[in-house]
């Protein structure tokens, strides 16, 4: 039985096959972005069919020719700029600042008044809307989006829960303390690396 053609799935396939001479690390990073930056345009606008979403990218031996160019120029990761610049441009919805401070500032909050239960149910709100803002965002790819909730949200949670259920946490207020300021510490140095690796 014949599966029905899907236009995404042969515009990479096409994608891949004349970047064939890239590296692989560099060619797959080509393909996630391009992926990405489909999905995207198609959200925004979902009126748009995928061929003119296609079309607005360019023709795939013009985007691995300028991957091929670039990367012996060592400026991998611009391999498709010059296509994209004929697509609708993406819009960043929301500062690069906005969910790192999210993820980072309502913990310290949360440190400095441990005691108010409406405060830290806010202080988790806030956290997931910044994690949210960060796995919607266009400034970083999918990888360092993973990472970053990961580290910045997963790991905490997980500890806390740990922390509180469990026997396994020395009692007392000092043990809290250093806890606390490992976890702030671990945020600061997440959304650090977010911020210096996002996109411009």
């Amino acid at each position: 039985m014949k599966t029905p053609a899907d236009p995404v799935r042969d515009y990479l396939s096409a994608v891949e096959r004349e970047a064939s001479a890239l590296p692989a690390d560099r060619r797959q990073e080509l393909l996630a972005d391009l992926a990405e930056h489909i999905e995207v345009t198609r959200a925004e606008h979902p009126e748009a069919g995928p061929g003119e979403v296609l079309a607005g990218l360019g023709d795939p031996r013009t985007i691995a020719g300028t991957a091929l160019a670039e990367a012996g120029t060592g400026t991998a990761g611009a391999a498709w700029d010059r296509p994209r610049a004929a697509a609708p441009a993406r819009r960043a919805k929301v500062h690069p600042s906005v969910p790192l401070l999210l993820i980072t500032l309502p913990f310290l909050l949360a440190t400095v008044v441990p005691d108010a239960p409406a405060l830290q149910l806010c202080v988790g709100t806030l956290r997931i809307i910044g994690a949210v803002f960060l796995c919607t965002s266009v400034f970083w790819t999918p990888v360092q989006k993973t990472v970053g909730v990961l580290l910045a949200i997963a790991l905490p949670a997980t500890a806390n829960i740990v922390w509180e259920v469990t026997t396994v946490a020395p009692a007392g207020d000092e043990p809290a303390l250093v806890a606390n300021l490992a976890t702030l510490a671990l945020l600061a140095a997440t959304s650090t690396w977010l911020w210096r690796s996002r996109r411009a």
